[in-house]
């Protein structure tokens, strides 16, 4: 295994890596909207917060030497429901090959963000 590690997205915020390799495979932690630098939530609306967590997790893809188009899953928490649209609209800018994907939504998220996202890609 090989820990995946970069300042250009968010520190881990708990007892948790940003993101590992295994064999072919890139495991990401799930990425919510902070600014690599500060730390601070970017964003009060689902689509800011949203594009926000897309570009994180390039940040992982990147240092993996991944790519969006070599996602294979994403599993995807949204705090409210009604959000499901707006953030399929940005969602849906970064992911053209729909990898496989699961979307629910949860009580409450860290720092009580809008949406969360994790994935799964070939490196």
């Amino acid at each position: 295994m090989k820990r995946i590690s970069t300042s250009n997205a968010p520190a881990a915020i708990g007892p948790y890596s940003q993101a590992y390799i295994t064999g072919s495979l890139l495991f990401t932690s799930g990425q919510i909207a902070l600014d690599p630098v500060t730390g601070a939530v970017v964003g009060d609306t689902i689509k800011e917060q949203t594009e926000q967590v897309m570009k994180n997790l390039g940040a992982l893809l990147d240092a993996a030497g991944s790519s969006y188009n070599q996602t294979v899953k994403t599993t995807c928490f949204l705090a409210d429901m009604n959000d499901f649209a707006a953030f399929n609209e940005i969602y849906g800018k970064y992911f053209t090959e729909k990898p496989a994907r699961s979307c629910v939504a949860v009580k409450t998220l860290p720092k009580n963000v809008l949406c969360e996202v994790e994935l799964i890609a070939e490196v």
